[in-house]
């Protein structure tokens, strides 16, 4: 049944395993097959008889009970889900009408940027609220004090959605599935971790996976192996490509004020914060590219890994598709155009246009999003 496959789905995705300092990787889900001999088990339906009189009788009874009632909630919400999806189609309305959303960001961040691509493919409307960087006054709401925030109302409900690519996969379950975001969101747990400098952060399980039962699963990707597809490059948007931004973009001091003349013009800044950061921000951040770039490994020329790793994704691609998720992006396509687009204007992306393969892939994506329907008219900035 789909809950079953869908509770199966989470529990195997739930048991995370920590691995290089901070970045959590998912274990192998469990599969609904064997979700499933588990429930015939329990009920008795296979296996050998317990004798009479064995001390191991009263949890085998306990087995069964636990069993029955759980096919009886599974039942149950299959024929609620089975209500909802039919008054749905009556009524003619998206999930994502319902939807209320306002995103807290830095507009030249790559994971806002990542979001906002998201948002923008799919014609969800959003209020846009740009954070002051030093202050930060704006997300005082909230004890995650990193950004993208997502805040999402949905009728009398209001729930805060954090980190780029969880937002990503609990809003695109939520389009596929149907489920009740508040719902969704706890397929996403946070947990507590150790980064490669000893500092505390917070990570989240499974964020690169959709929630969705067999059945939507393979509307959406057809096979697993798209799907398999999609959250590995996913992923090396987050883990490798968004790293080479700043090298890049800070590799020398005229970069570096040229990208904090950009950071400054499209930010949220007072006057003297602008100044200060400006200049004392490009000095600094020209200085701390370089350790970022022996902390990543890369080339004395920077450049060189950049060209690489695009290149590296138009060969993923292939030729006989426009995109990877096919005749329109998936999600890792937006997250790659996301991350990317930050350094549009700057001598960086010029750079990346000229001496690599990838300007044809993203040419496509921005006409891609510039042609995404628009369903609603999207509230003005704050």
């Amino acid at each position: 049944m789909a809950r079953a496959a869908r509770v199966a789905w989470v529990l195997g995705l739930s048991r995370c395993a920590l691995a290089e300092g901070s970045r959590i990787r998912p274990w192998p889900p469990i599969s609904a097959q064997s979700l499933a001999g588990y429930t015939r088990a329990a009920a008795g339906s296979s296996g050998p008889a317990v004798r009479k009189g064995s001390p191991r009788l009263l949890g085998a009874a306990a087995l069964t009970l636990g069993g029955a009632l759980g096919l009886y909630h599974t039942v149950r919400w299959h024929l609620r889900s089975q209500d909802l999806r039919a008054e749905r189609s009556a009524v003619q309305l998206s999930p994502s009408s319902h939807l209320q959303l306002t995103l807290y960001q830095y507009k030249t961040c790559p994971f806002c940027s990542k979001v906002r691509a998201f948002l923008d493919f799919h014609s969800l409307p959003y209020q846009v609220v740009e954070v002051n960087p030093v202050r930060r006054a704006e997300i005082k709401f909230s004890s995650y004090r990193k950004v993208p925030i997502l805040v999402a109302q949905e009728g009398d409900s209001l729930q805060q959605l954090n980190d780029s690519s969880v937002i990503i996969s609990a809003l695109k379950t939520y389009l596929v599935s149907g489920q009740p975001l508040e719902e969704v969101i706890t397929y996403y747990p946070p947990m507590k971790a150790t980064n490669d400098q000893g500092k505390e952060v917070t990570e989240f399980c499974n964020k690169y996976w959709l929630m969705l039962d067999e059945k939507e699963a393979q509307q959406m990707y057809g096979g697993k192996e798209a799907r398999t597809e999609e959250m590995k490059w996913r992923q090396w948007a987050d883990d490798w490509l968004v790293h080479l931004i700043s090298p890049n973009v800070y590799r020398t001091p005229a970069e570096a004020l040229a990208s904090f003349d950009y950071i400054v013009r499209e930010g949220k800044f007072g006057a003297v914060e602008a100044t200060m950061a400006k200049y004392v921000g490009a000095a600094a951040m020209y200085l701390i590219s370089k350790r970022l770039k022996s902390r990543h490994h890369l080339q004395d020329d920077v450049r060189a890994d950049l060209y690489e790793a695009a290149n590296k994704w138009v060969t993923a691609v292939g030729k006989d598709r426009p995109f990877m998720g096919g005749q329109k992006p998936n999600l890792a396509d937006l997250a790659v155009y996301g991350v990317l687009r930050v350094m549009e204007g700057l001598e960086a992306f010029d750079d990346l246009m000229r001496h690599s393969r990838i300007q044809p892939w993203y040419l496509r994506m921005e006409q891609a999003i510039e042609e995404a329907p628009s369903v609603h008219p999207r509230p003005p900035s704050c």
